[in-house]
């Protein structure tokens, strides 16, 4: 079997599976249950320095955005970092710890930026024998609004300058988890290696409102008929954590920094994405808030199989396998030509890509009588889109051809396409075409 074994930054953990800081790793009862489970880490719920206790509202938390099939697709959270006592949350870090030493134990830490009041926690944390440090420069909501979280990591320097007082005061290995409020992830991922982190890990929530209450008219979750901003998560946010990720990863003066993966992993393929696409470990929150802690064990079983069925012989072997392969869209190759085929036997008939094409795309699929749907190869320009309207999974699909070669389907010759972007005639700044 596939070795599932994980070293990121230097912290090892069974699995590459982590529980992001969140409500799911707020306690020591949550985070035994989850170790139970079998999940190879945990990001324990981001601490604040002793002071003014956080108060979180004591009203609804979360907004939700469902699917059809009211499957939960994101998730809007605006609760704080833990309300519960520093010293109860280090005394229960120190236990966990102790009881599974190999397991991952991070501490997510959020203080103002100062360097007296992070050398001060830095300390006591240390002191539980956890593995490392996650800075918390994401938070969107509540925290930013006191100069902390998403404030602090929307700017680059407060980034570099605050990873280098934790360098400084902690031999502990520090993550700097970064805010996808940004414009170009890579600005605040260069200050913290810079600053010397050991390591990255991304998204955090993006800012925003799931829905409003029309009878209410406030934005929902509701608190006595108020509504504020959150973070958003979940399956949804998947995409654009994928981007970033991947951003990091290519980018070659950011080359060497570990990456872990968070947004919207739900299923083994989610972790197997990123962690092809650059991460050397995820973080789930979400899907466990979902469907409970046991979700991470068809995680497990599923990335081992896929792994065995790939002959990749670890985690490590799969890690940035798809980097190579991201490309900006001028390198793409313009000479690659697909057309959509329709396989007649799997058809239910029910017009949905004719309907699509025929309205807001090319007008390349026929409709019989009988409502048989043919595609039009002189028509179809490979968008892709009937595919992915298609309810019947691999009804439609895109046959490569090549320059030059006739379609055995139509008896026509495939048409030569443009070398590269440099003589397309979309480019402003194109020769004449070939």
């Amino acid at each position: 079997m596939a070795d599932l074994t994980t070293e990121f930054a230097g912290i090892k953990s069974p699995n590459p599976f982590w529980l992001a800081s969140a409500p799911p790793t707020d306690k020591e009862y949550n985070v035994r249950r989850a170790f139970e489970a079998g999940w190879g880490g945990v990001v324990w719920k981001t601490l604040g320095e002793d002071g003014p206790p956080i108060v979180n509202v004591n009203g609804p938390r979360y907004g939700a955005i469902w699917g059809a099939d009211r499957r939960l697709l994101g998730l809007n959270n605006i609760e704080l970092i833990t309300d519960r006592p520093l010293q109860v949350n280090l005394d229960e870090i120190t236990r966990v710890k102790k009881d599974y030493p190999d397991r991952a134990v991070v501490v997510s830490l959020m203080v103002p930026v100062n360097e007296d009041a992070w050398k001060s926690i830095l300390a006591r944390v240390e002191a539980t024998g956890c593995d490392g440090v996650e800075l918390n420069f994401g938070c969107p909501h509540g925290m930013s609004e006191r100069g902390m979280g998403s404030a602090v990591g929307q700017v680059p320097e407060y980034v570099q300058q605050v990873t280098e007082w934790c360098k400084q005061h902690s031999d502990l290995p520090v993550i700097v988890k970064l805010t996808p409020n940004i414009t170009d992830i890579k600005k605040p991922a260069q200050a913290a290696k810079d600053g010397g982190a050991d390591a990255v890990s991304l998204i955090n929530t993006i800012n925003s409102i799931t829905s409003v209450d029309l009878d209410l008219f406030a934005p929902e979750p509701t608190i006595d008929g108020k509504g504020a901003h959150g973070g958003y998560c979940g399956p949804a946010v998947k995409p654009i954590a994928l981007n970033m990720v991947a951003e990091i990863a290519r980018t070659p003066s950011l080359q060497g920094l570990p990456i872990s993966g968070i947004g919207g992993v739900t299923t083994w393929k989610d972790a197997a994405e990123f962690l092809a696409l650059g991460a050397g470990n995820v973080q789930v929150c979400t899907a466990a808030m979902t469907y409970g802690f046991k979700v991470v064990q068809e995680m497990i079983s599923g990335l081992s199989q896929y792994l065995d069925e790939k002959g990749i012989a670890s985690v490590q072997d799969l890690v940035g396998r798809a980097v190579p392969n991201l490309s900006d869209w001028q390198h793409l190759n313009l000479n690659y030509v697909t057309k959509a085929h329709i396989d007649q036997d799997a058809c239910i008939k029910c017009g949905r890509c004719y309907a699509a094409c025929e309205d807001t795309s090319h007008q390349a699929i026929a409709m019989s009588e009988d409502r048989t749907f043919t595609v039009k190869d002189e028509e179809c320009v490979a968008c892709n889109l009937c595919v992915n309207v298609c309810p019947v999974e691999d009804c439609i699909t895109m046959v490569e051809m090549q320059p030059g070669e006739v379609d055995p389907r139509t008896g026509k010759v495939v048409e030569k396409e443009y070398a590269n972007w440099t003589t397309h005639p979309n480019n402003p700044g194109a020769c004449a075409a070939e």
